[in-house]
């Protein structure tokens, strides 16, 4: 717990940072506002914690994943603010408040949405090390996860996703910002091609967990239930094990794994 509160300090202060400096000016107001309630809307930030913890397993500092982190969780963000419009999911809530679209309106809400991704692009420049390793993995899981939501919105009649589009959505506009989120803090960190690969083995695993584990707690999975139990079980001791190859302290890893495959919501 000591060490979450730890990397949530770093990653806020690294968001802060990216949401005052990184923005030139305040104008217009809608933007920066829309901007700033969308990453501040109670995210549980996930993913640049793997960034943040992905640096210390990987050999480095939790502090040089900062930029990374920061990027990561921005681009998160602008796919959250696109997925809820009218035109995707057409949700007009997200955590608990209104989406971005149903506060400033649909064309602010693409707006900010844009400006977010952009930014995540400038911060991720901005890290101490192996940046255009980084930043190329910021882009793959960018255009990744929008294939990923194209694939989605293939859905058939009820809503159900086909069975041949299950792995690639998983993959791509779940799993795959994990991977990236993972892999740059190994950059970061100063990780090799060891360290990396064990990352990305890590991480997709961990992705996929996370998503199978959502179908059970919203009851949508497109297996019977004791498949996708049985599948959250495999993904998350795949993930485990690929920690074994890395040099770096690995327990928040394995700890966040083991949480998330078990969370109530």
């Amino acid at each position: 717990m000591e060490e979450t509160k730890r990397y949530l300090e770093i990653v806020e202060a690294a968001l802060g940072s990216a949401l005052s400096a990184g923005l030139p000016g305040e104008r217009p107001a809608v933007l920066t506002e829309a901007m700033r309630y969308a990453v501040g809307a109670g995210g549980k930030r996930i993913r640049p914690l793997v960034c943040l913890a992905g640096a210390v397993a990987a050999g480095g500092r939790a502090e040089d994943a900062a930029k990374p982190a920061a990027a990561i969780e921005l681009l998160h963000n602008y796919t959250l603010i696109h997925d809820d419009l009218p035109a995707m999911d057409n949700d007009t809530m997200r955590r608990g408040k209104p989406s971005v679209w149903a506060k400033y309106g649909e064309a602010n809400a693409i707006l900010a949405g844009d400006a977010l991704q952009a930014l995540a692009f400038a911060v991720a420049a901005e890290s101490p090390r192996n940046v255009p390793e980084i930043v190329a993995t910021l882009g793959v899981a960018g255009v990744g996860v929008v294939q990923g939501q194209v694939e989605d919105l293939g859905r058939g009649e009820g809503g159900a996703l086909p069975e041949d589009s299950v792995a690639f959505v998983y993959e791509r506009k779940t799993a795959e910002l994990f991977v990236a989120a993972a892999v740059m803090g190994g950059y970061a960190g100063g990780g090799g091609q060891k360290e990396i690969a064990a990352l990305r083995r890590y991480a997709v695993n961990l992705g996929l967990a996370f998503q199978y584990e959502d179908d059970l707690l919203d009851g949508d999975s497109p297996f019977p239930r004791e498949k996708t139990e049985r599948l959250v079980e495999l993904t998350t001791d795949a993930a485990v094990a690929a920690l074994a190859d890395l040099p770096g302290d690995t327990s928040f890893l394995e700890a966040l794994a083991r949480r998330l495959a078990g969370r109530k919501e």
